[in-house]
């Protein structure tokens, strides 16, 4: 009963440690014991033991078949016998025997811890597979250990962490006690217990880094579309957001960029390029070649293929430094991009292929457009018209200047100027006089509704009012008037 207790304490001290459920270890012995019966009793005995889980007793069952005549006592029992253990056994039948050992030898000792400390190992390397596997595909923080050749062992808490040389980023030194983020590309199990292989030049480490920075990518309200990496040295990642509220780049550049700085610092002073994601390739593409700016875009969709414009002096920036810039928007945004500036592409075809779609208006946004313009030149004609038929406010003509005794007159008569003092100053006071276009008209008739700065500028074109015919028709008028009297 003793020796019991000892087993059951034994087993929650391992278990404790371990991190191993009671259950497996219980089972781990079963096995142990039934392999060191069957040392005792011979291989070809069916044995089955069973192990109480509050006191840690054991007791060995020996399966037999009955039978009139034995020849093999392990594997056979007699009718009466077998009759003595249950009175209802007949020829043919099976029955278990209690065959409990009252010691083992040496041998079959060494064979049952064996098997427990077996057991207890592949229960522990399947509980951290199990735990490190849920980590796969994620970021993880460690501590570099040591260097073992080109590797960099790093330790990840229970196991350790290979950094092979592939992943490792280019000018960063690994210095023991260094604690970094890693990503976890791979989880294996081999026979020494799992393998975990990490980076620091994955894409997927930045994409979670942001997760981790950004509560709003977290959240899911800014959604990576796309992330494009040199580790080292530069890298883009395209964000989208359907919350119209939301600005998804200045989600993830934070307050004075303190966001991105600190994933930067991370990435040991990583440049990182934050593109706005859209649903149009050209527009996307565009966005992609940023910091330089775009003239035109042309895609070609069944190649996967986009042709670029830039400004003359933006080539090198768009291409950017060995290439790199045009290489990331390449990979960002999955189209091959041929890239030219406006000289290079000036008199050629090279926008031109077949099913090619240009950046602007689409046919829809035209025909709104052309619409909106019909609609404003109609209102403004009628406005016209409206304003020339008013009473007392006839407007002369810059072609056929009018006398001023046929201006507008209303109820009280202006006085007549004599001639002596008739100018072109006074004329224009004369004719513009605050009775006829007083403030109140002036509010009337004139309002910003219809004639503000935008107004003028978007739909006094050139073709109804230039700039000389506008300035020229109200003083052409009064200035005539002398001449005509004389």
């Amino acid at each position: 009963m003793e020796s019991g207790r000892e087993l059951i304490d034994a087993l929650e001290h391992v278990s404790r440690e371990k991190g191993i459920d009671k259950e497996i270890i219980f089972e781990a012995i079963e096995a142990s014991l039934v392999s060191a019966c069957k040392r005792q009793f011979g291989p070809n005995s069916n044995i089955r033991v069973m192990v109480d889980r509050s006191t840690g007793e054991y007791v060995v069952f020996a399966s037999k078949n009955v039978t009139g005549e034995v020849s093999d006592d392990m594997a056979e029992i007699s009718l009466e016998k077998a009759r003595d253990i249950n009175s209802t056994l007949e020829l043919g039948d099976v029955v278990e025997v209690i065959v409990t050992p009252k010691n083992f030898g040496r041998i079959s000792v060494q064979t049952a811890k064996q098997v427990v400390v077996q057991k207890v190992r592949e229960a522990e390397r399947e509980i951290l597979y199990n735990e490190y596997i849920a980590k796969e595909n994620d970021i993880i923080t460690g501590v570099v250990q040591r260097r073992d050749r080109r590797n960099v062992m790093v330790d990840l808490g229970r196991l350790e962490g290979i950094l092979a040389p592939s992943e490792q980023m280019p000018r960063e030194s690994y210095m023991t006690q260094d604690r970094l983020r890693f990503y976890v590309i791979e989880v294996k199990q081999n026979t020494k217990g799992p393998v975990v292989n990490v980076s620091r030049t994955h894409p997927g480490l930045l994409e979670k880094l942001f997760v981790q920075e950004v509560p709003e990518v977290a959240d899911g309200i800014v959604e990576i579309k796309s992330v494009a990496r040199e580790a080292g040295n530069r890298s883009k990642i395209a964000v989208f957001t359907k919350h119209p509220h939301v600005d998804p780049i200045g989600s993830c550049v934070g307050p004075n960029g303190q966001r991105v700085n600190l994933i930067s610092a991370e990435l040991r002073g990583e440049k990182i390029d934050i593109i706005q994601w859209h649903q149009d390739p050209a527009k996307f593409i565009a966005g992609a070649l940023s910091p330089s700016k775009v003239v035109t875009v042309a895609v070609n969709p069944p190649d996967m293929m986009a042709r670029v414009v830039v400004p003359d002096h933006q080539l090198s920036l768009a291409i950017g430094k060995e290439g790199q810039n045009a290489r990331l928007a390449a990979r960002l945004t999955g189209w091959r991009i041929d890239i030219k500036n406006e000289s290079q592409a000036r008199g050629t075809d090279f926008l031109v292929f077949p099913e090619a779609e240009q950046t602007g208006p689409t046919p829809e946004e035209l025909a709104a457009q052309k619409e909106m313009e019909d609609s404003y030149r109609e209102f403004y004609e009628d406005a016209v018209l409206e304003e020339d038929s008013l009473p007392g406010e006839e407007q002369p003509s810059s072609e056929e200047p009018q006398p001023v005794e046929e201006a507008p007159t209303i109820e009280e008569p202006l006085p007549e100027a004599p001639e002596a003092e008739v100018e072109s100053e006074p004329a224009a006071e004369e004719y513009y006089d605050e009775e006829y276009y007083d403030e109140e008209y002036d509010d009337e008739y004139y309002d910003d509704e219809y004639y503000d700065d935008e107004y003028y500028s978007e739909y006094y074109e050139d073709e109804y009012y230039d700039e000389g015919q506008y300035e020229d028709t109200p003083a052409a008028a009064p200035a005539a008037a002398p001449a005509d009297e004389g």
